[in-house]
């Protein structure tokens, strides 16, 4: 019998391959706005990123989240992403 393959993709903060559904979907829509995708399922371009803050910092200082996005991130984004991430972090 085959096993199911179980997707995996790298966080873009700490650069580590993880479980599809263990990581949190980070996207830029085709009105240029950028939000957190729980479902997973958003039309646009996503990056993947643990359900941490330190990734998601790491991601911000390295420039990790814009090189995914192509797309700078503005600082309301940035605040609003930290809280999503802190009640996500949280459950």
């Amino acid at each position: 019998m085959k096993t199911k393959k179980v997707p995996s993709r790298i966080c873009v903060g700490c650069r580590e391959a993880k479980e599809k559904r263990s990581m949190v979907r980070i996207v830029k829509t085709t009105q240029n706005e950028i939000c957190l995708d729980e479902t997973g399922k958003k039309n646009g371009r996503g990056a993947y990123i643990c359900k941490s803050v330190e990734c998601l910092q790491r991601a911000l200082q390295t420039k990790g989240l814009e090189r995914s996005l192509k797309s700078p991130v503005p600082d309301d984004v940035v605040n609003l992403l930290k809280e999503e991430m802190s009640v996500l972090e949280a459950r």
